[in-house]
């Protein structure tokens, strides 16, 4: 693999927790994504939903699937780059490992029912989810992954929860930038959560093909296939056309990130942490992005039939969550060692690591009305 001076380096990571011996055919990097891809947050993600519920259809992206194709775009734009794929490749695997049940709508929810207790943010759940939550070795909680993958999954953090979580959270007090393999793993995951929502929501019968037409990148990538084939199928055009819009944004942002660090010419890792981001889309782009982010928020997120799928599952974090708080004795025990005195923590870690289906069936067994919240 070769690596430029700028790029971060299993040889130099500042480290884990809790020391550990070196592995002899592993570096630091390989371990952590090994040990995210073994844990049991990481299998979870199979039944946890993207938009769709997922009782909806076996076809819709899962939380699975979509980590999957982050890791993929995250190590190609690596290695384009010259950075650490490996690296690259860990964060993007475990960016997700902390979301709820039901997508946006369930983090929404527990939330708002976390308020009067800090919230509830799904990096920093993904963070405590390594930190802490999995069990799995004998001399210490969590995974004990490297200050880098670390630093990755922690994608957004308030000041307030920064001053708490240590060295990992102090670039946010400083207001420095992480390593260039966490920057280009947010692009990475904008990039295909778009792509996907395009082929999801189109499967689902919300999003017909002529209306995606007054998308400008995808009219432009679909009219660039119509072209080399005339007589092509709608289903083949529609892919082959997101295929096109993926490419796209993956060349943008490497030819414009290439252009930064060229600019700026950092040549070693801390200054990265002192630059402006460097990974990012050309302006052109980043509007056609926009556009696009947009129209799926409008004609896909916000239509009547996926708004009633959220609010439903919405109302079942809300029923489970109080349930829990007004019958403590109904939490597992496991959970209830977590947090210590914090019970609400105790009820959102338990909540967040729920699978859709789980949740719907744990909720149709206590037989749960949101009238019956008392606190």
């Amino acid at each position: 693999m070769t690596l430029e001076p700028y790029a971060a380096n299993p040889e130099y990571t500042l480290g884990r927790e809790f020391n550990e011996s070196k592995s002899k055919f592993r570096n630091d990097f390989q371990r952590d994504r090994d040990r995210i891809i073994h844990s049991s947050a990481f299998r979870r993600l199979e039944y946890k939903t993207q938009v769709f519920v997922n009782h909806e259809g076996d076809m819709f992206r899962t939380r699975l699937t979509h980590s999957l194709e982050v890791s993929q775009i995250s190590r190609g734009i690596a290695r384009t780059l010259k950075c650490h794929e490996d690296l690259a490749e860990a964060i993007a695997l475990a960016h997700d490992l902390g979301h709820t049940p039901f997508g946006h709508a369930g983090q929404d929810s527990l939330n708002n029912c976390m308020k009067p207790f800090g919230g509830f943010e799904h990096n920093l759940q993904s963070l405590r989810v390594v930190d802490f939550l999995e069990q799995r070795y004998a001399n210490f909680d969590g995974l004990n992954l490297t200050f880098e993958t670390r630093e990755g999954i922690l994608k957004h953090c308030s000041f307030k929860n920064a001053k708490n979580l240590g060295a990992v959270g102090e670039r946010f007090i400083k207001k420095q930038q992480p390593s260039l393999e966490a920057q280009l793993v947010n692009y990475a995951d904008e990039i295909a959560y778009n792509s996907h929502d395009i082929d999801d929501g189109y499967r689902s019968g919300i999003i017909k093909f002529k209306k995606l037409m007054e998308v400008s990148l995808f009219k432009e990538c679909a009219e660039l296939v119509k072209k080399e084939y005339p007589n092509i199928g709608e289903i083949r055009w529609l892919h082959e056309t997101i295929r096109r819009v993926t490419f796209s944004l993956i060349f943008d942002i490497c030819e414009t990130s290439s252009l930064n660090i060229d600019k700026y010419k950092p040549k070693r890792i801390e200054d990265i942490r002192k630059l402006p981001n460097l990974i990012n889309l050309s302006k052109n782009m980043e509007q056609k992005q926009l556009e696009l982010k947009q129209f799926l928020r409008h004609f896909l997120y916000e239509h009547e039939r996926v708004v009633k799928m959220t609010d439903n599952a919405k109302k079942i974090i809300k029923d489970l969550f109080f349930h829990f708080m007004n019958d403590p004795s109904l939490l597992p025990e496991s959970y209830t060692k977590n947090s210590g005195n914090d019970f609400s923590r105790s009820i959102a870690d338990y909540l967040a690591g729920m699978t859709d289906r789980y949740a719907i069936n744990i909720h149709k067994d206590y037989k749960l009305n949101s009238k019956k919240h008392c606190l």
